[in-house]
């Protein structure tokens, strides 16, 4: 790692910047603006000059030196990426590589769909350390609390607002409500019939409601909204299911699901009074992001 710097330190000296500059009503962060000015300040000579899209198959983006002869670095994303949440996070995430890793990494970096899922490796923890970096400077907590209180009982209409107003993706908007809120909650992100990766707020994980999706394949309750095909059509649907569905109680499903990413979002929404515990109750070895059967790449 560049420096002393933690991914939430250089993300809260940045936004400490924008802040000063901007005043706190400032979103979305213009990742490009800043990647450029911001580093060029901090490392004259050897600062990003480039933020565009290019041909990446098999790539969401990419840190590279500039060519032999000229100084700097570049920032690429896949321009074949339709939404823009998506975009701006993946530029977030390598201007994190950049501050990070660029001088273990005097080559660059590239960041692949597969890399998310490789958390025994030490560029997995990489990938891990820049998406930290993007989601807190995209992100704030202390602005995102502002709109959704810990203790909130959310759905899916207030965090797509919250998606709105940081320009990032639903799953990413979802993510950084299940690190802080007080509620018991899960997100489940499916493909197929099958759970493709899930994540537990604390306070789920704490009573057993996750899913443990680094093993064997799990199937979709039938019963569920994702499970019924004639219910996934563009658009939100939310429904309450009794004890059997998804866990051995009630549980409030919340699932959208588009054609343009082929994937359904779930999030569900468990009662905080009871204590629940899945059948199996080990502690959970992290499930965020474990994409095990179709790797999705990072959608913070």
């Amino acid at each position: 790692m560049s420096g002393a710097f933690t991914p939430e330190r250089w993300a809260f000296e940045i936004t400490h910047v924008l802040n000063t500059v901007f005043g706190s009503d400032r979103f979305p962060v213009d990742i490009p603006a800043v990647a450029q000015e911001y580093t060029r300040q901090k490392y004259p000579g050897d600062a990003i000059t480039r933020v565009v899209g290019a041909d990446l198959p098999g790539f969401d983006g990419a840190l590279f030196r500039a060519p032999q002869g000229k100084l700097g670095w570049g920032i690429f994303y896949n321009s074949r990426i339709s939404s823009q949440g998506r975009i701006n996070f993946t530029l977030a995430h390598e201007l994190g590589h950049f501050l990070l890793h660029r001088v273990a990494h005097p080559d660059g970096i590239k960041c692949g769909e597969q890399d998310m899922v490789r958390w025994d490796s030490d560029y997995a923890q990489l990938e891990q350390q820049a998406n930290t970096f993007a989601a807190n400077l995209l992100m704030p907590l202390d602005d995102f609390r502002r709109r959704v209180a810990a203790a909130s009982k959310v759905d899916l209409d207030q965090i797509s607002d919250c998606a709105d107003r940081y320009k990032v993706s639903l799953i990413a908007a979802t993510l950084r409500w299940l690190s802080y809120t007080d509620r018991r909650a899960v997100l489940v992100v499916s493909r197929d019939g099958y759970i493709l990766w899930s994540r537990a707020s604390p306070s789920a994980l704490k009573t057993g409601a996750f899913f443990r999706t680094s093993g064997a394949p799990i199937e979709v309750p039938p019963t569920s909204i994702v499970g019924r095909q004639d219910l996934l059509v563009d658009g939100k649907v939310g429904i309450d299911h009794d004890a059997g569905v998804w866990f051995r109680e009630p549980v409030r499903e919340m699932t959208i699901f588009a054609e343009q990413y082929d994937f359904a979002v779930s999030l569900l929404l468990l009662e905080d009074q009871t204590r629940f515990f899945h059948l199996d109750s080990e502690a959970e070895s992290d499930a965020f992001d474990r994409m095990s059967r179709t790797p999705a790449r990072r959608e913070w």
